[in-house]
């Protein structure tokens, strides 16, 4: 289990929770009533802990471990998931990533793939640029032959205001290399519905 460390944020946990405060009050909140003392730096806190993608390279991270070994299969790693936030309202989104990679010559620890998209999704997103930047991410540090990257994600910024549409998934999905071909393409989609 992750827990995040706010050694050396002390200034910026300060900064959020005057913000934090501000907006209690301009709601109509008494942010002296103790349901909400704390509040402001939990918040603070939390928005930290997810935007702390910022400050870690997920090219680094992947080429960490990477190690040589002849194999010419996808290598899929499915089901991984996400929680982002979404840039224009602050609101999550979430949902599963999947992605596939054709070695060319090394792969890289199965970890590292989550890892990566920890990195991505703790920074604010769309959920495009999340899925084109992860796919970008692997094909730098890998220089596989192709990468595939496919996203399924629930907005709440859709679900609890704006159009209000529960249950709505939104796909995405980028890839490089060999699997520009749609037969490879095809056959990752089929992989990742299989339980």
């Amino acid at each position: 289990m992750y827990i995040p460390s706010f050694d050396g944020k002390q200034k910026e946990i300060e900064e959020l929770k005057a913000c934090i405060t501000k907006t209690l009050e301009v709601v109509g909140e008494d942010t002296k009533r103790e349901g909400l003392l704390m509040t402001p730096e939990r918040v603070a806190k939390c928005i930290l802990h997810l935007t702390s993608g910022y400050e870690q390279d997920p090219v680094a991270v992947l080429r960490s471990a990477q190690f040589s070994e002849q194999c010419s299969h996808p290598v899929i790693v499915k089901n991984v998931e996400f929680y982002s936030l979404c840039e224009h309202h602050i609101l999550p989104f979430f949902g599963k990533v999947h992605v596939a990679y054709i070695p060319n010559g090394s792969i890289v620890g199965l970890s590292k793939i989550p890892r990566a998209i920890d990195i991505l999704s703790h920074r604010l997103q769309v959920q495009e640029r999340f899925t084109r930047e992860l796919c970008e991410c692997i094909q730098e540090a890998l220089n596989p032959r192709g990468v595939m990257v496919v996203v399924e994600a629930q907005h709440m910024c859709m679900q609890m205001r704006g159009v209000e549409k529960q249950g709505a998934v939104t796909v995405t999905s980028s890839y490089t290399g060999e699997y520009q071909d749609e037969q490879l393409r095809r056959e990752f989609y089929q992989s990742i519905q299989t339980a």
